[in-house]
């Protein structure tokens, strides 16, 4: 048996982006998806992780400060994605966005996941996104077979029922 090229164990450690204001950009990381704090760089970088890890999001101005996004049609960024541990932590994130008001680009089942894309105040592309556990995940012979259809963001959503109260003044939660 040959040894793989990269270990499977692997991954993406963090992603570091250019925004043009660092305020609004830890204001979005921080108070729209949750992210905690971990650090600053006077008024021009900042880390956020989730679970007390040194950072899973960076963000300068190094270079950008009040820069605009790049126009289509050039290379560059073309989303990160954030993996939830399931389903109802992403049904959690996309409540907080819906409360937030932060427009959604799209929602979409690939079979092996579920995701939902928005554009985060710079104009950097988002994927947030929980796997299927792997014994699912659709297969054509031996290879994956990804798929997009649209996701139902109001079966997503019903995850969060169990945490509704119940009785009285229990009014129907937000469905898009």
């Amino acid at each position: 048996m040959t040894e793989p090229a990269i270990h499977p164990e692997t991954r993406i450690g963090h992603a570091h982006l250019k925004v043009a204001d660092l305020e609004r950009a830890i204001a979005f990381y921080r108070d729209v998806l949750g992210f905690e704090l971990m650090q600053r760089y006077g008024d021009s970088a900042a880390f956020l992780s989730a679970g007390g890890y040194h950072h899973h999001i960076g963000l300068n101005t190094w270079e950008s400060r009040g820069g605009t996004p790049p126009p289509p049609g050039h290379s560059g960024l073309y989303h990160v994605a954030i993996l939830y541990p399931d389903r109802r932590e992403l049904a959690r994130a996309l409540k907080r966005l819906l409360d937030h008001g932060v427009p959604i680009g799209g929602a979409s089942d690939h079979g092996v996941s579920e995701a939902i894309y928005l554009d985060d105040p710079d104009g950097n592309g988002l994927e947030l996104y929980a796997d299927r556990p792997r014994e699912q995940w659709p297969r054509h012979g031996e290879h994956l077979a990804m798929v997009t259809r649209p996701l139902d963001l109001a079966g997503l959503l019903a995850e969060l029922e169990a945490e509704r109260p119940t009785g009285a003044g229990a009014g129907a939660g937000a469905t898009r």
